[in-house]
């Protein structure tokens, strides 16, 4: 007999229930998108690394308020967001946004010829620039929708705001980063 691997439900309901292996396993699994996240709000790699460690701790000690059958991940990155805001406020530093979420990877298994790559290094340096031009809460809500993928809804609970404005901050942002690179509306 072959067992499936839990769901996420079930790694949830046993980690409320003291099993450190089980929120480990849902750990695992979020890591990776709690640190892009950390980072494109903290700025800086070690403030990231520390906020997603920290944000991973207040979530297991947080676990009793979670909400059954809520989705997962957007509650996680809530925390893991506030937890960076929380650094680069008390840190008061503005380092330069590094786009390391949205690394472009060459199409099929060909490598990219020396062009190509110069091409898209400053493509992403121009990219950074602009972003790094923006109000935090432009970066915030691009971050969260265009270079991790959120959608609205997560991006929504991440940032404690509704949907509708997840919407039209996007769109504004998106403007004004437009204009920063000099694109016609």
């Amino acid at each position: 007999m072959v067992s499936r691997p839990p769901t996420e439900q079930e790694l949830i309901d046993r980690a409320r229930r003291g099993d450190g292996a089980a929120f480990a396993q849902l750990a695992r699994a979020h890591e990776d998108i709690a640190f892009r996240t950390a980072y494109l709000i903290a700025r800086n790699a070690a403030d990231a690394q520390d906020a997603a460690q920290d944000g991973l701790v207040k979530a297991y000690r947080a676990l009793g308020r979670f909400r059954a059958g809520s989705p997962f991940r957007p509650w996680l990155l809530q925390i893991v967001a506030n937890e960076a805001r929380n650094r680069r406020r008390s840190a008061g530093r503005r380092d330069g946004l590094a786009l390391r979420a949205a690394h472009e990877a060459p199409s099929g298994d060909a490598a990219p010829s020396p062009e190509g790559s110069v091409l898209a290094s400053e493509r992403r340096h121009t990219l950074a620039a602009a972003l790094d031009a923006l109000r935090e809460a432009d970066r915030e809500i691009l971050t969260c929708r265009h270079l991790l993928e959120l959608s609205e809804q997560e991006t929504a609970t991440v940032l404690g705001v509704r949907v509708g404005t997840v919407k039209s901050r996007n769109a504004r942002a998106l403007a004004r980063l437009r204009e920063h690179l000099g694109e016609k509306p």
